[in-house]
């Protein structure tokens, strides 16, 4: 369960009701929750604090339109229970004021002090009671803060994720990846710096989506370095139907991307989703891919099935021959192996001489021509 940190005299109402009866709560009351932004100043930024008001504001929307379409689509629901939890997941962390520029800089000395308090723990035996109760007090102070700061950004997070629906990861999931790139840009944080934490955090925030989606959102997984070709292919090749008003060329694609038209046809290919031969496709989804897609490297199968008739009823008449010549000419015409072997070769594995190969060869040849032989065989030259 996520903390709420809303001082008690800046909670609206409607906060109020929230916090002391989030398990009786309606959906009703969750169409209220966009609302909460405007009514509690402790959720907004503001210019005195250094931020940039215009980006907190599109951040919010981004939020509490998600929120609001979430509670909108369970309007019918008698309960807001886990049957959605990424609705009871959005309606918790929008409990959760955003911070000043001022209480991030707070949170970020509090965490330094904390970590240079546990170092401190570990490579100085010598301290003192006093002096190590002091220590852990600044080391849970530190971990708070840090918590603090980590619950204060989880919208930021998920006005992110929302933007990367579709490519291959549940929402949910991309929600948590954010949330692990959030907890690096935790520990990243340099304060003195004089940056933004929302700033600093929203690249970490982005790579890790990427990455997420680079290791999941396809069957074959597609390096982060490639992802990133085929986003641009895909934005340049949109920008270009909007210039020139037609399909463009790989010629000029190539061109704006500046590289060659080799490394455009691997981006190409990279770009591509497997489909699945199980796939169900038809009207009434009654048959598969795979069922429409001719095997190349096998025969058909009534092709095999005449081969194999052909091979049994062959051997048969081989067997009407004596042995040595069912032999030799299994050796000559490769129906062992697949392999046809000269008549030097038959003759060093008979221990004769090539000629008297050939004189066995022609003679099981001509007993082959009988017609009660060959007729056996005569069906399959039609």
């Amino acid at each position: 369960m996520l903390v709420d940190h809303t001082p008690v005299e800046t909670q609206s109402p409607i906060n109020h009701l929230i916090r002391h009866g989030h398990d009786r709560v309606r959906t009703r009351s969750m169409e209220a929750l966009p609302g909460l932004k405007r009514k509690s100043k402790a959720w907004q930024y503001s210019d005195e604090d250094g931020l940039e008001s215009g980006e907190a504001e599109h951040e919010d929307q981004d939020f509490n339109s998600e929120l609001g379409g979430r509670a909108r689509s369970r309007k019918g629901a008698q309960d807001f229970t886990s049957e959605d939890p990424i609705a009871l997941y959005l309606k918790e962390i929008s409990r959760i004021p955003l911070l000043s520029g001022r209480e991030e800089v707070e949170l970020a000395k509090a965490i330094e002090r904390g970590m240079e308090a546990a170092t401190q723990l570990t490579e100085d035996a010598q301290l003192t009671p006093q002096s190590r109760l002091h220590l852990q007090d600044l080391v849970a102070k530190g971990q708070e803060a840090r918590c603090k700061l980590i619950e204060s950004n989880f919208r930021l997070v998920v006005s992110i994720a929302k933007k990367y629906v579709g490519h291959g990861v549940s929402f949910m999931d991309l929600i948590q990846e954010g949330n692990i790139g959030l907890i690096k840009a935790v520990e990243k944080f340099e304060y003195r710096r004089g940056f933004k934490f929302s700033t600093y955090a929203t690249w970490w925030i982005r790579q890790a989506v990427s990455r997420a989606l680079s290791d999941q959102g396809r069957t074959i997984r597609v390096p982060v370095h490639m992802g990133e070709r085929i986003t641009q292919l895909s934005r340049v090749s949109r920008e270009l139907v909007q210039r020139y008003g037609h399909t463009p060329t790989d010629e000029e694609i190539a061109l704006e991307m500046g590289i060659n038209l080799k490394l455009l046809e691997r981006i190409r290919q990279a770009s591509q989703h497997p489909l699945s031969l199980e796939l169900e496709v038809g009207e009434d989804m009654d048959s598969t891919l795979g069922d429409f897609i001719e095997d190349e490297n096998n025969a058909p199968p009534d092709d095999s099935a005449m081969g194999q008739l052909l091979s049994e009823r062959m051997e048969d008449v081989l067997a009407s021959l004596s042995a040595r010549e069912h032999r030799v000419l299994q050796l000559r015409f490769g129906l062992h192996d697949g392999r046809s072997y000269t008549l030097e070769e038959v003759g060093q594995k008979f221990g004769v001489t090539r000629e008297r190969i050939r004189q066995i060869e022609a003679k099981a040849l001509s007993k082959l021509r009988h017609p009660r032989r060959s007729r056996r065989l005569r069906d399959f030259l039609e």
